[in-house]
């Protein structure tokens, strides 16, 4: 119990403020776009920048790590994919952005800050490296599927398609974020302390001003229609993804109580904002991803607390 008292609820009370404030006009639809802007688009970026940049590569990039999660994701992805398509009958491009739901877990805006408060700050290298090639790896197969899906029967070149995909990686703010990490952590390239400093202040603000806007971005969504297939990507989130980390992680790779934290705290998030936010960009699937990151981010207080339970 301490731990839903002491780790979990404190993130989602935050959330929760933003939700009232939404809800009782203090927090208008354009200032939760604003703030959800500045976080996704300025201090967020700047998170993983410093985390980037100072993480230990050799110590952090467990092949285990990332097997375990990554495996777990693209399951995630087959199983939502393959029920939409084969079970909802969904059209293509929808499946697609379904599967974008299933395997695209909140790693950033509830993982990290309940590892951080589970396990304390120097417990978030494993985070760190698993959402330092999250956005890359996950946008890419997203949007490559995406493109694919509405280019069928088209005869779009591949090396188009290809430049596609690219520039649409490229751009996502996080990923260059996390680019000039690994810059600055390759080359050893020393900076200048008050740009560290104005790096801190803007990660400090990160997280507590993203949930917050989460609540916001949540009160926008309520579960209607499609039930079934958003319990489909509720379970496969919350559920499947964590479980099947586990078992590769203590089954084969022997992954260290640390290394397991991470991994299962980031795991078991839910469906994150980009989720809807990708549904959004393609305007598929957008009810269905919306109201999936909503039901998911409140199933998730429970099936946290157990996660947590079961963790060393």
């Amino acid at each position: 119990m301490s731990a839903l008292l002491d780790v979990i609820l404190p993130v989602f009370l935050v959330i929760g403020f933003g939700w009232i404030a939404a809800r009782a006009g203090l927090f208008p639809d354009g200032a939760v776009d604003g703030v959800m802007r500045f976080t996704q688009g300025f201090a967020l970026p700047c998170v993983l920048f410093r985390g980037v940049a100072r993480l230990d590569l050799g110590a952090a990039y467990d092949p285990g790590l990332m097997v375990a999660f990554y495996a777990g994701a693209f399951a995630g992805f087959g199983l939502c994919f393959s029920g939409a398509l084969w079970i909802f009958r969904r059209p293509l491009a929808d499946c697609v952005a379904i599967g974008f739901a299933g395997m695209f877990s909140n790693s950033l805006l509830l993982g990290l800050p309940i590892t951080e408060r589970a396990f304390g700050p120097d417990a978030l290298a494993g985070n760190i490296a698993i959402i330092s090639v999250h956005s890359p790896i996950i946008y890419t197969t997203g949007i490559g599927l995406m493109e694919w899906a509405r280019a069928r029967g088209q005869q779009v070149p591949l090396l188009r398609l290809g430049r596609q995909i690219a520039r649409a990686v490229l751009h996502q703010p996080l990923v260059i974020g996390i680019l000039l990490g690994f810059a600055v952590n390759l080359t050893g390239l020393p900076l200048p302390a008050p740009l560290w400093s104005g790096v801190e202040m803007m990660a400090t603000a990160a997280l507590p001003a993203a949930l917050f806007a989460l609540g916001g971005v949540l009160f926008r969504y309520r579960p209607e229609g499609d039930r079934l297939v958003i319990a489909m990507i509720c379970v496969v989130s919350l559920v499947v993804h964590p479980a099947l980390s586990w078992g590769l992680a203590r089954g084969v790779f022997g992954l260290d109580d640390a290394g397991l934290r991470s991994l299962i705290l980031t795991a078991a998030m839910a469906p994150g904002v980009n989720a809807y936010m990708f549904a959004h960009l393609y305007g598929v699937g957008k009810r269905v991803n919306a109201s999936a990151v909503l039901s998911g981010t409140a199933f998730s207080i429970p099936t946290i607390w157990l996660w947590l339970q079961i963790l060393p």
